[in-house]
This record gives C-alpha cells, sequence and structure tokens, in this order.
C-alpha cells in the first residue's frame, strides 16, 4: 500500500506540474495565436496587393502565383519564428534560424534539381523569353507553348504528341523562338536546264512568288539569287516572308512551289531531270535481231561514266 501511494502522489505532483505550467504557459501561447493570425491576415492582404500589382502590370498568371507563394512562405516563416520564441523563451531567433539553416541544406542536397527547376521557372516568368502560345525549339523538342509553371513547361508538338521539359533545361540551353516575331522568313531551292536565260527565270519566279497570297511581299520583298551550278541545272535560292507558325511555313511553301512550276511551265523554261551521259572508248558492233528484227549492241563493249 505505502508503495501505491508513493506512485498516486508522484503522479499527482506531475499532472499539477503540467497545470501549473500550462497556466504559466497559456499567456505565452495566447500571444504566438495571435501573431499567427496576424500572420495570416498579412499573408491575406499581400496576396491581395501583389494581385492588384499583377493585373495593373498586365503580368503572367502564373508569376502572379509565384509571386504570392513566395511573399506567403517568407511571412509564415517570420511568423512561426516570433510564435515559436514567444512560447519557447529559451530557443531565440539565432537557434531558430541555425536549426532551419542546417534544414534547409539537406532539403537542398536532397532536392537539388527540383529547387534548380522552381528557381529556373521564377527567372523565366520573370525575364519571358518567351510566352504561351509561342513555337520554340529546344534540344529536339519543338512545339507550340501551352504551359509554364514554375517547375516545368508544356510543349505540344505539331504531330499532337505532350512533351514537358524541364525548365532548367530551356534556362541552361539555347532556345528558337519561332514566333517571337509577326513574320518568318522561308527559303526554297529552283532548278532550271543549262539552256535557258537565267535572267528571263528569275523574273518569272520573283512574279510568280510575289501573286502568291501567303507571301507577304508588301513587308518584305521576295529575293530569288541564282545560287549554285548544280549536276544538271542553274539552281536558284527563293525567299519570301510569311507568318511565322509552322502551319503558314508549309501552306506558303505549298502554294510558292506551284505558283513558280506553273510560271515556268507557261514560259516555256524547263525544270530539269538529272541527266547522264554514256560514253564509250571504241565503237560498238550492232547486231540485228533476226526474231524481233531489231537493232542490239553486243555485250561486254565499252564503259560507261557517268
Amino acid at each position: 500500500m505505502p508503495v501505491t501511494e508513493d506512485l498516486s502522489l508522484t503522479l499527482m505532483e506531475q499532472i499539477s506540474g503540467w497545470v501549473a505550467s500550462a497556466v504559466t504557459a497559456a499567456p505565452r501561447v495566447g500571444v504566438a495565436l495571435a501573431i499567427l493570425l496576424l500572420t495570416a491576415l498579412l499573408v491575406w492582404l499581400a496576396k491581395t496587393v501583389i494581385r492588384r500589382i499583377s493585373r495593373q502590370l498586365k503580368l503572367r498568371r502564373n508569376l502572379c502565383d509565384v509571386l504570392q507563394l513566395l511573399a506567403s512562405v517568407v511571412l509564415w516563416l517570420i511568423g512561426s519564428l516570433i510564435a515559436v520564441t514567444v512560447v519557447f523563451p529559451t530557443v531565440t531567433p539565432g537557434k531558430a534560424l541555425t536549426t532551419l539553416g542546417l534544414g534547409s541544406v539537406a532539403i537542398g542536397f536532397a532536392f537539388k534539381d527540383t529547387f534548380e527547376n522552381f528557381l529556373a521557372g521564377i527567372l523565366l516568368l520573370l525575364r519571358e523569353p518567351f510566352q504561351i502560345g509561342d513555337f520554340i525549339e529546344c534540344e529536339g523538342a519543338e512545339g507550340k507553348i501551352e504551359a509554364i509553371t514554375v517547375r516545368d513547361t508544356h510543349i505540344r508538338q505539331t504531330d499532337g504528341q505532350l512533351v514537358v521539359v524541364p525548365n532548367a533545361q530551356l534556362f541552361h540551353n539555347a532556345v528558337t523562338v519561332r514566333t517571337n516575331k509577326e513574320l518568318r522568313r522561308a527559303t526554297l531551292i529552283c532548278g532550271i536546264a543549262y539552256g535557258e536565260s537565267v535572267d528571263t527565270a528569275r523574273s518569272v519566279i520573283s512574279e510568280a512568288v510575289r501573286n502568291v497570297d501567303m507571301v507577304r511581299d508588301d513587308v518584305r520583298d521576295v529575293q530569288v539569287f541564282a545560287k549554285t551550278f548544280s549536276a544538271s541545272s542553274v539552281d536558284f535560292e527563293i525567299t519570301w516572308w510569311t507568318g511565322s507558325e509552322p502551319l503558314d511555313i508549309r501552306a506558303s511553301r505549298d502554294q510558292v512551289v506551284a505558283a513558280v512550276k506553273s510560271a515556268l511551265d507557261d514560259a516555256g523554261i524547263e525544270i530539269p531531270f538529272p541527266y547522264r551521259t554514256l560514253t564509250v572508248n571504241e565503237p560498238i558492233p550492232v547486231q540485228i535481231d533476226s526474231q524481233n528484227n531489231t537493232p542490239m549492241a553486243s555485250a561486254n563493249h565499252g564503259s560507261r561514266r557517268d
């Protein structure tokens, strides 16, 4: 019985101590709760201000969300540190920051790639090298941007497939923005026979390309230059300006090819096939096929040179 009474007394003393500590700490806990409520109010105000400023500056929705997230994290971190130091006076802000710093280093090493993509996403949203709806190409990924998040960018390829590209890849590598401008230049190679007039062919091709609907010769003039001597033709390099989207390039090239082919045919200018010349070292004996009564060359005579 004495042992049981001693245990009961010890338990009562512990409970009394806990109650006394709770009563003593109650004001501090109340102050900490008030600080957390004030922090929540400040977070709400900060988000509201950021949202209004973003609308006035016409910032991207994703960038607005990122700024709101950063403001929330910073305010909640400060408010939580203050609340902890109020409830536990032995925990100083310096100790709390030291502990938080060590934890952040460990987390940073564990999620290095994630944080790299996150920071790259913030920088991309701030710099805006490309926007949603642009057609870009980077490291084999080419298509239309559908979404830009703080971690990755969604690219819809022309064949319909979706490519999710980490933002760090877009930040560290060269990105070709095909729709950065309204117009883009397209190029086509066209050859004429060696017996045709280069000047006449140039005039016919230029006039044909200018009459194509999708060619913007009102902005940039059509250019046709004799480029090189090929095996069977004199080649022209034809350049014109049209819409910057891939469909615009393909559709305008289709119209230009059809227009140039039709114009050269109407002008009687030959678009040559590849020519081959056969050269023999000695006369080839010719025999008459007795069955068909047609001439035929003897085998194993002469040689061919392309």
